[in-house]
C-alpha cells in the first residue's frame, strides 16, 4: 500500500493534552533510540565501521598525487570520512529502520494516531540523523587532530554540505526502503548506492584526478555535491558557479526523493 492508497487518518483526539508536531517527533525518537540501541549489528555498522574506513582512503592517498589535484591528505580524508557517516549511520541504518517497522506493522499503528506520515518518518529517522551528524563533527576533530588539517577556509559550505547530506540520505533511505521487501533484503539493496557513491563521488578517487567525460558523470551522483561542499570548505576554492551547481544539485536529489517517497512509500509489509 503506497502513501497515495491510503491517505485517511483516524479521527484526531479532541480531548487531553495538546501535542505539537516536535513534541509528537520527539517521543517517537526516544522511543526508535531505544530500539536502535537493542540492535547490535546496526551499532556496529553505523558506529564502527565509519571510524575504521577512513583508514583505508588514507593507505590510498600515499599512492596519488594529491599535490597535483590541489588536495592535501586531510582534504582527502575528512570528506570521504563523513561521506562514510552519512552512507553507514544515516543511509544504511535507516534503510533498516524504515523496512523492520513497516514489517512489523509499526508504521501502520502509527498512522492511526496524531503522528502525520511526515512526522513518523522525521520521527524514525531522527536518532541515526542525529549520530550521523554527531559522529561527522567527532570524525572532522579527529581528522584535524591527527592529520594536522588547518581551519577551514570557507566554514558554511561544509556545514551547509553536512546538513544536504543528512536530509537527502534520510530521504533516500526512505526511497529504498520502499522497495525492500525484508529486514534481510534490507542489508542488501543499499549496497548499489553506497558503493556508487564510495567510488565515484570522491571519496577514495578525487575527481580532479579522473578523465574528464568520468568526472562529468560522477557529478552528477547524489553525494558527489555533498562531498565537493565539504572539501571546499576546507580548501577555500570553490568558485561561486561550482557551489551554486553542487548546492543545486543536491537539492534536485532531495526534492526527486520526497517526491519518490510520497508517492512510493509503502506503509503495510509487502507480499
Amino acid at each position: 500500500m503506497s502513501a497515495t492508497d491510503t491517505d485517511t487518518h483516524a479521527p484526531r483526539a479532541t480531548k487531553g493534552a495538546v501535542t505539537t508536531p516536535m513534541s509528537r517527533m520527539t517521543a517517537l525518537a526516544r522511543a526508535e533510540l531505544i530500539l536502535l540501541g537493542r540492535n547490535k549489528g546496526t551499532i556496529v555498522a553505523a558506529l564502527f565501521v565509519p571510524l575504521v574506513l577512513p583508514f583505508s582512503v588514507w593507505s590510498a592517498s600515499k599512492e596519488m598525487d594529491l599535490a597535483e589535484a590541489g588536495l592535501t591528505t586531510g582534504t582527502l580524508v575528512l570528506p570521504a570520512a563523513i561521506g562514510f557517516s552519512l552512507l553507514f549511520a544515516v543511509y544504511s541504518a535507516l534503510v533498516g529502520v524504515f523496512v523492520v517497522r513497516r514489517e512489523e506493522l509499526v508504521l501502520k499503528r502509527l498512522r492511526t494516531g496524531e503522528l502525520r506520515d511526515a512526522e513518523i518518518l522525521g520521527g524514525s529517522a531522527l536518532p541515526s540523523v542525529l549520530t550521523g551528524l554527531v559522529q561527522s563533527l567527532l570524525l572532522a576533530a579527529g581528522c584535524f587532530v591527527l592529520l594536522d588539517l588547518s581551519a577551514p577556509s570557507a566554514p558554511h559550505l561544509a556545514v551547509l554540505g553536512l546538513l544536504l547530506g543528512l536530509v537527502m540520505c534520510a530521504a533516500l533511505a526512505a526511497v529504498t526502503a520502499s522497495f525492500t521487501r525484508t529486514g534481510e533484503s534490507a542489508q542488501v539493496t543499499p549496497m548499489p548506492f553506497m558503493f556508487a557513491s564510495m567510488l565515484g563521488s570522491g571519496m577514495f578517487v578525487p575527481l580532479e584526478v579522473l578523465p574528464d567525460l568520468a568526472s562529468s558523470l560522477c557529478e552528477l551522483l547524489p553525494l558527489t555535491p555533498v562531498i565537493t561542499l565539504v572539501r571546499g570548505g576546507w580548501t577555500g576554492d570553490l568558485s561561486a558557479y561550482e557551489t551554486l551547481g553542487a548546492v543545486a544539485t543536491a537539492v534536485a536529489w532531495t526534492v526527486v526523493a520526497v517526491f519518490a517517497v510520497q508517492r512510493r512509500f509503502r506503509w503495510e509489509p509487502r507480499h
